[in-house]
């Protein structure tokens, strides 16, 4: 048999693993996003102030930090397709837990997300980053447009159910897709699975950048998907008290920083084929300050809507460029060292976006608390201007 006729099935294989992934991970998007634009219903069922609100948020994505642990060991002893199944499933266990009556069963419903979040999100990550070999930030930036696909959908899909008081039957639904997709990644050839941890090893030499580094690049991973989850969480409840209801314009919020996360994705491959990756990413930093600035100084909803899109902007590049780097700098031993990447991820987003709704309750408003993710991208400059050296490498 030609390696030619060897090669197209083997490519046609992995083409369809990316479409089960990239639509794994627009559930994924859905799945994780809901909290923030669902948030002002669970404000006004159980009487909630925004410390207990970023509850929520912090019980979705503290439980992500056991799922990144599991996950990490999941794919050291058996591949990728573990480790994102499980995901698959504990995400449309906790968004049947949602529709629960119970404030108790919700957050429990949350922290199934923020488990299956954490087991999926790495497993997906470093699977396409070894599916696309010398172009990954471009294939990773595509995978998790997908995610923001899912975000995006994630506000009109919640805003027309709460319309039609369907929202029970939406998250059923979504469920219902989660579960079609764990079969279908049952079914569908896997990268990496038949290879020992030392046969990956031999194959691609691990690297060894440095303690610095590697305090660096976990602080990026902390600080951006706290930041990321920061805008996207507070933005239905930011709208609201700009004077929408629960019902409409205020689960809209985030739909436009999403939408601008999604259109900075889709881009983000051509842009690296004329600007080097550190130079793309403090850009973009800048571009989320100036969004950020503006959000701050909004006083109606549309200038809100329009700074969310800024700021979602300037977000897309930046993790598909970090998970790049990962897979860069440490070679073979990234899925060892993604364990605290991913980790420090998850960290962040259950910290950061708590830290906001801690800030805004005692600095009396939420306008103050978005303060936080402003300091966070200048924090993001400090650190990628230190890392620069190996950055342009």
């Amino acid at each position: 048999m030609s390696t030619q006729a060897v090669a197209v099935p083997a490519v046609s294989r992995q083409r369809a693993l990316f479409v089960v992934l990239f639509a794994g991970f627009v559930l994924t998007g859905i799945a994780i996003s809901v909290l923030g634009p669902i948030l002002p219903v669970f404000i006004a069922r159980w009487s909630l102030n925004d410390s207990k609100a970023g509850l929520f948020s912090t019980v979705a994505f503290g439980t992500s930090f056991g799922g990144v642990a599991l996950s990490s060991l999941l794919t050291s002893y058996f591949g990728y397709r573990p480790s994102i199944v499980g995901g698959y499933v504990l995400m449309s266990a906790g968004l049947l837990g949602l529709n629960s009556s119970s404030l108790a069963v919700a957050l429990v419903g949350a922290a199934a997300i923020g488990m299956g979040y954490g087991m999926a999100v790495p497993g997906t990550n470093l699977c396409v980053a070894e599916m696309g070999g010398s172009r990954n930030a471009g294939l990773v930036s595509l995978v998790n447009l997908a995610w923001g696909l899912g975000a995006l959908a994630c506000s009109p899909l919640l805003m027309f159910s709460l319309r039609l008081h369907l929202l029970p039957h939406m998250l059923i639904g979504i469920a219902a897709v989660g579960a079609v997709l764990t079969m279908t990644l049952l079914l569908t050839a896997v990268p990496g699975e038949e290879r020992t941890e030392a046969a990956t090893g031999a194959a691609r030499p691990a690297a060894h950048p440095g303690v610095p580094i590697l305090i660096g690049l976990a602080a990026l991973f902390f600080i951006y998907v706290g930041t990321e989850v920061s805008f996207s969480f507070w933005a239905a409840t930011y709208a609201k008290r700009l004077g929408a209801s629960v019902e409409e314009m205020s689960t809209v919020a985030p739909r436009f920083f999403f939408g601008g996360l999604m259109a900075g994705r889709a881009l983000t491959p051509l842009a690296l084929n004329r600007i080097r990756d550190n130079r793309l990413a403090l850009g973009a930093l800048f571009v989320v300050i100036a969004g950020g600035a503006a959000l701050l100084a909004s006083s109606t909803q549309k200038l809100a809507f329009a700074s969310l899109l800024v700021a979602g902007l300037g977000c897309s590049c930046l993790f598909p460029i970090y998970v790049a780097w990962l897979s860069r700098w440490y070679g073979a031993g990234a899925k060892r060292v993604s364990g605290i990447m991913f980790s420090m991820a998850s960290f962040g987003a259950a910290a950061i976006p708590w830290l906001v709704g801690f800030v805004s309750a005692r600095a009396g408003g939420l306008r103050a608390g978005l303060v936080v993710p402003l300091v966070d991208a200048v924090v993001m400059i400090v650190i990628l201007l230190l890392l620069r050296r190996q950055a342009a490498a």
